[in-house]
């Protein structure tokens, strides 16, 4: 009867440790979303913030040469 016994706490752990890594892995790719969405976030900021400068410096740059 040990036997049976090995095999079915062996096949518990087995499941539960494969859980665990789904768990694991499903958290990781949440987590690389996540910190996507906020690079691809923070890069439109810094565009837009670009954009501004360079025109305010094109309109300094017009009104030095008139």
């Amino acid at each position: 009867m040990e036997p049976t016994n090995r095999k079915d706490k062996q096949k518990q752990r087995d499941t539960s440790t494969r859980g665990d890594r789904a768990k694991q892995k499903s958290a990781q790719q949440e987590s690389k979303q996540r910190q996507r969405a906020e690079i691809y976030a923070l890069n439109k900021v810094m565009t837009e913030l670009e954009q501004q400068q360079f025109e305010a410096f094109c309109k300094r740059m017009q009104s030095q040469g008139d």
